[in-house]
């Protein structure tokens, strides 16, 4: 009988030893893995300004979705109506841009975008198509991301996030 619970004994030391183990090693990887990520989307979401080129009604329905989402706060919100207000753009890391509204000043969003800017331009499904040459002048710039939805939107902005939160602002 000694030697049965003797056996066990040991049997129990050897699975707490192995568990111990694996458990050090899953923090360890979540630790490099998940937390630099969760960390730099927590920060974006918080502190990363967002400059939403649009007009009039489509200006206001887009800020209404991005704090009705309640992923974005307000305070980081720039809104940009015209050419003339380009200048509130200034100090934001993320460009969205309502291509109805915005797609004859391309140029100027582009040359005012910075490296570490990303830009989603909005061009709903139901008002065509954008032109070939503006794509392709689009898919030229890193960070750059068109999208037809109002939900791929809000992905599109939160991946914008993270993908442009690596280096301190």
């Amino acid at each position: 009988m000694e030697t049965a619970q003797a056996f066990f004994f040991w049997v129990g030391v050897v699975e707490f030893v192995v568990l111990a183990i694996g458990m050090i090693y899953g923090l360890f990887l979540w630790g490099s893995g998940i937390a630099p990520i969760l960390y730099r989307l927590g920060n974006g979401l918080a502190h990363r300004k967002i400059a939403i080129f649009a007009s009039d009604d489509n200006l206001t329905s887009l800020r209404q979705l991005l704090v009705e989402s309640k992923l974005f706060r307000e305070k980081n919100l720039l809104l940009v109506s015209s050419i003339r207000e380009i200048d509130d753009s200034h100090g934001a890391s993320v460009f969205l841009m309502y291509w109805p509204d915005w797609s004859e000043h391309l140029d100027e969003i582009m040359r005012r975008k910075g490296p570490k800017c990303a830009l989603v331009v909005y061009q709903p499904y139901d008002q065509g198509r954008i032109p070939d040459e503006q794509m392709a002048q689009l898919d030229g710039r890193r960070h750059s991301a068109v999208t037809n939805f109002r939900g791929r939107l809000l992905n599109d902005l939160v991946t914008s996030i993270m993908t442009t939160s690596y280096a301190k602002e």
